[in-house]
């Protein structure tokens, strides 16, 4: 596990990913500002390149890497949008990206992954297997690890967005992400607090992978939890360190049912007209679930990727 990246590392990534990323839009919606008794600033990362938050991580990652480094590639594991982000801005320098995928992952995910030119390499739909076939690939090609979460550069990556939303809407009261392995959430709290350090900081967890949430209230990290959700983007055990970030930071975190996430989501698509995917919906239901908590405060609401399988709706 990486250690936990400082203020001045993602100054850095900001700058290291500017010519790459985009900057994302702060969207509004009357009906959800009335709906949650608060004023919802929504961060657009769905619309971030690869659909999802991320490619700032990635991208980071994968530029500060030495040029001897770059030369053997890079390679990961994911579900998805980490592994479809690598694949992107390994592009953008002209290296190779190796992604092992869990049978059952996403279909319309794995079809971005090919897309985006990484090689794929199937594996067992859990943790050990994932662990397994990375380190097979790493031996084989001599490609750099890049975890989706544990990683310092990674971490610093996903820290510019609270930069760019906070230069957006710097009068904040509270800002919410959702929460999986946390590289997002702790990025974020260590970005928003070296900036604001009276913010508010919340996290969204699905209660059916409920681990960090367990973790921050027994004061040591949670293990046994066997993920079940439809949140697939957060099906991820909580890092260490991230959790560690959590802590230091007083991240709050919401529990929801993924019935309450499905309503987010429908709000989502009908009031904001955006379509999220499942994951991302999480921080509305954590509004809408506890209102008190956010009531006439100004927060900061983290939509984190669009990559919704059309194809497995229920047309």
């Amino acid at each position: 596990m990486d250690d936990l990246p400082g203020i001045d590392q993602i100054r850095d990534a900001a700058a290291r990913i500017a010519p790459h990323a985009r900057v994302t839009p702060v969207l509004r919606s009357a009906a959800l500002d009335a709906l949650s008794g608060a004023e919802l600033h929504f961060k657009g990362e769905h619309l971030q390149r690869g659909g999802a938050f991320k490619f700032r991580g990635a991208c980071n990652a994968v530029w500060a890497l030495s040029d001897e480094q770059a030369a053997h590639g890079v390679v990961t594991h994911s579900s998805g949008n980490h592994g479809n982000a690598l694949a992107l801005a390994a592009a953008t320098r002209g290296i190779a990206a190796h992604v092992v995928v869990p049978e059952g992952a996403v279909r319309a995910k794995v079809a971005a992954i090919e897309r985006a030119g990484a090689i794929l390499h199937r594996c067992a739909p859990n943790q050990a297997a994932r662990e397994a076939m990375c380190a097979d690939v790493q031996r084989s090609t001599g490609a750099l690890l890049v975890h989706p979460y544990a990683n310092t550069n990674v971490m610093a990556g996903q820290g510019t967005l609270a930069l760019e939303l906070l230069q957006q809407a710097p009068q904040l009261d509270a800002l919410i992400t959702p929460v999986g392995g946390g590289g997002l959430a702790s990025g974020v709290a260590i970005a928003a607090h070296a900036l604001k350090p009276e913010l508010a900081l919340f996290g969204a967890e699905p209660l059916g992978a409920d681990d960090a949430a367990r973790s921050l209230a027994q004061g040591d990290r949670v293990t046994t939890v066997v993920p079940d959700t439809v949140c697939d983007g957060l099906r991820a055990l909580v890092g260490e360190r991230n959790l560690d970030a959590l802590r230091l930071h007083r991240v709050e975190l919401i529990t929801v049912s993924d019935a309450e996430t499905i309503a987010a989501m429908q709000w989502l698509w009908t009031e904001l007209k955006q379509v999220v995917e499942v994951s991302s919906a999480t921080v509305l239901a954590a509004i809408l679930k506890q209102p008190q908590r956010f009531a006439g405060k100004r927060v900061g609401v983290v939509l984190t990727g669009g990559n919704v399988d059309l194809q497995a709706l229920p047309w």
